[in-house]
């Protein structure tokens, strides 16, 4: 027969059982999440039919979307600090469910721009409450919990092309695509509700008296909008550059949308026992170099279905694991507060807003393959600008010394 738990040890369960359940309900968040940011590919060229708009003018609802997102990064980190975050959270899914369900019955341009841009604020807020919330409840020992974050992202990002594949295929439209996602929003909000919130770290004040090196930020904020610009660029407009070369159908574009969702959930789960073994510095140089490889050689072998089949896949097993591990690098080399992390997020939002924005304005005047290059572009850019981050951490090592 066990001995009964002492009074320590029942309040020590308590609180492992409780933080399980708060992290459980962080990744169901994390998939819902994934969910609404990958449904905007596969549904472009739809989107643009059903209001009229030309490639150019529907590439707007990336930059309506991403300037949403900057603006709820800003205030999703104060709302954090000051309000309790379940409930913060709760409420930006209520409103995600709410646009999604607008979205296929939009009938005018205007309409969907409004709707991605509300969209993208409170996909902000999640995406900042979910990764300062599971800090809050695991403090130290966070690591392993917020790659599985990243992770279950992922999942919901695999999932959403696939499940607007099938929904297209038994309705010919993807209007429940966006209908059911807006569903599942609501068991997610149900969880997060009466779910006891974790205590901050530190005060505000405390944040306040921290100060970073410039330099060092703002260099790796131009990275982010390299990486964020390139990652959204490619997995937004594969399906219509698929389409648009002639080298898939509608249906067959969907698939080759989830590879390279899919590569990158491979590559995020890879993440975690190599972030163990690896420095960082090394992962971000073969992530970088692999996805360059992947865009390579769709661009030499234009016409060759299996090259943008490999290259794809190339891409996303590049490209997922650089943005947790360039948040590992910077937390070496900088103080990270909310302030620093917000500015992380301006990058990515700057990055999400005009890449894709650009893509959609010069695939009309210059044809599909501008997709390619100006990814490339923005991957052989955040490859100078990391050797220049180098640099100024070798030098601020040095001055230490």
């Amino acid at each position: 027969m066990n001995p009964p738990l002492s009074p320590w040890q029942r309040i020590t369960n308590v609180r492992n059982n409780l933080a399980l359940e708060q992290t459980f309900t962080y990744y169901l968040a994390f998939i819902a999440l994934g969910l609404t940011t990958a449904s905007l590919g596969p549904t472009l060229l739809g989107l643009s039919e059903q209001t009229g708009s030309t490639l150019g003018q529907i590439s707007f609802l990336f930059t309506a979307r991403s300037f949403g997102y900057m603006s709820g990064s800003f205030i999703g980190g104060r709302l954090f600090d000051r309000l309790p975050g379940h409930r913060t959270m709760a409420l930006a899914l209520v409103v995600i469910a709410i646009t999604l369900t607008a979205v296929p019955i939009a009938p005018f341009l205007w309409i969907l721009i409004g709707l991605m841009l509300i969209m993208g604020a409170c996909e902000a807020m999640m995406d900042v409450g979910g990764n300062t919330l599971i800090v809050w409840v695991h403090r130290d020992g966070v690591a392993p919990y917020m790659n599985g974050l990243h992770l279950f992202f992922a999942v919901g990002a695999l999932i959403s092309p696939l499940l607007f594949a099938q929904v297209v295929l038994f309705t010919g439209g993807f209007g429940w695509g966006y209908w059911l996602l807006a569903l599942l929003m609501v068991p997610v909000m149900i969880r997060l509700l009466p779910l006891p919130n974790p205590q901050p770290l530190v005060t505000r004040a405390e944040q306040a008296s921290v100060r970073p090196n410039v330099l060092l930020l703002a260099l790796i904020v131009i990275f982010f909008v390299m990486l964020a610009g390139a990652e959204l660029g490619f997995g937004g407009w594969v399906y219509t550059y698929a389409v648009r070369a002639n080298m898939a159908d509608e249906a067959t574009a969907r698939y080759l949308n989830s590879a390279f969702w899919a590569a990158f959930l491979a590559a995020r789960i890879a993440s975690i026992p190599i972030a163990t073994r690896v420095r960082p510095r090394m992962i971000i140089f073969g992530d970088l170099i692999l996805a360059l490889t992947g865009i390579a050689l769709i661009l030499l072998l234009p016409s060759s279905v299996a090259a943008l089949w490999g290259g794809t896949i190339l891409f996303g097993l590049g490209i997922a694991s650089t943005f947790p591990t360039i948040l590992n690098f910077a937390s070496r080399h900088l103080t990270i507060t909310g302030s620093v992390t917000g500015w992380f997020f301006v990058g990515v939002s700057l990055g999400s807003m005009t890449i894709p924005l650009l893509i959609g304005q010069s695939f009309e005047l210059i044809g599909p393959q501008s997709v390619l290059w100006i990814i490339g572009g923005a991957l052989v850019l955040a490859l100078a600008v990391f050797l220049i981050i180098l640099f100024v951490v070798r030098r601020q090592a040095s001055q230490k010394v």
